[in-house]
C-alpha cells in the first residue's frame, strides 16, 4: 500500500538545510572517496585508520538509513523488494564491519574484507541511486523535512556539529564527527 507524503520542493531555500538524498548522496561520496585512499596507500597505520573512518561512516549512515529514511520510503512507494534487499546488503556491510573493526593489517584476509566491504557498498550505492531515490523522489515525500531528521540523528550519532548549509562545511561535520566517534569508541 502506497501512501504519499506531502509534496515539498526540493530546490527550494538552503536555510531548511540539505534534502534527504543530497545528505545521503554526499555520505555515500565521501565513502567511496575514502575507499579509495585505501586502494592507493601500502602504509598499515594509514590503512588502519581509514578503515576505522570508512567502518564509522558506514555504521552511522546505515543507521540513519535504517531508523529514519527506509521507513520513510517504505511508507512513499510501492517497491518493498528493493528495500528488503537494502535491508539484507545492511546486514551484510555490517557483518564485515564488525570483522574488521575486529582486526588490523596484520591479520589474514583483513585488507581482502576492507575490498570486499567497498564492493558491497558500490553495488548497495548503484542501487539506492539509480532506482531507490529516484522513486523516493517521484513520491512527494517532504526531502527538506526528511533532510533535517536524518542530519539530526546523525550529529546525535557523531557529536558532530550541524551542517552550515554548504558542502565544506557539510565535509567538515563529517571528518569531526568521524573523529570524534573514533576517539569515543
Amino acid at each position: 500500500m502506497r501512501r504519499k507524503q506531502t509534496r515539498n520542493s526540493t530546490n527550494g531555500s538552503r536555510s531548511a538545510g540539505p534534502d534527504a538524498i543530497r545528505l545521503l548522496k554526499a555520505d555515500h561520496a565521501t565513502v567511496k572517496k575514502l575507499f579509495k585512499q585505501f586502494e592507493k596507500t601500502d602504509d598499515e597505520a594509514v590503512k588502519q585508520e581509514l578503515a576505522a573512518t570508512i567502518c564509522n561512516e558506514l555504521t552511522v549512515h546505515t543507521t540513519i538509513e535504517e531508523e529514519i529514511f527506509y521507513p520513510a520510503a517504505r511508507e512513499a512507494i510501492d517497491d518493498e523488494d528493493l528495500l528488503d534487499e537494502a535491508k539484507v546488503e545492511h546486514a551484510s556491510a555490517k557483518e564485515l564491519i564488525a570483522q574488521i573493526e575486529g582486526g588490523s593489517p596484520d591479520d589474514d584476509l583483513w585488507e581482502a574484507k576492507v575490498t570486499v566491504l567497498g564492493e558491497y557498498i558500490n553495488h548497495h550505492v548503484k542501487e539506492e541511486q539509480d532506482e531507490l531515490f529516484p522513486q523516493v523522489k517521484k513520491s512527494g515525500i517532504d526531502l527538506k523535512e526528511l533532510g533535517q531528521r536524518l542530519e539530526a540523528r546523525k550529529v546525535e550519532l557523531t557529536g558532530a556539529q550541524p551542517s552550515r548549509r554548504s558542502k565544506a562545511s557539510n565535509s567538515s561535520s563529517r571528518k569531526e564527527g568521524a573523529r570524534s566517534a573514533r576517539a569515543g569508541a
